[in-house]
C-alpha cells in the first residue's frame, strides 16, 4: 500500500497590485503604505517583484484604516 503524505499547500503570495485589488483601493495607496511602513516586509521576491503574505495584506489594511480614520 502506498503511503500518502499530507502536505500543506505552499503559501499564496500576493503582489502589491493584487493586494490593492483585494482591498478595493488604488495601487498607489498600497505602494505608499509599503514604502513608508518598514515593518511590512515581503515574504519573497520573483525577480524584482515583491511578494507578500496574507498577514502583510492585513497590516496594509490596518494602516489604510488608520489613515482613513484621521481624515
Amino acid at each position: 500500500m502506498a503511503r500518502h503524505e499530507t502536505r500543506d499547500p505552499p503559501p499564496r503570495l500576493l503582489t502589491s497590485g493584487k493586494i490593492a485589488d483585494e482591498l478595493g483601493v488604488p495601487v498607489q495607496r498600497v505602494l505608499h503604505i509599503l514604502r513608508t511602513r518598514p515593518h511590512i516586509q515581503p515574504q519573497a521576491f520573483a525577480g524584482n517583484t515583491r511578494l507578500f503574505n496574507r498577514e502583510a495584506m492585513a497590516m496594509v489594511r490596518h494602516e489604510l484604516n488608520k489613515i482613513d480614520a484621521r481624515r
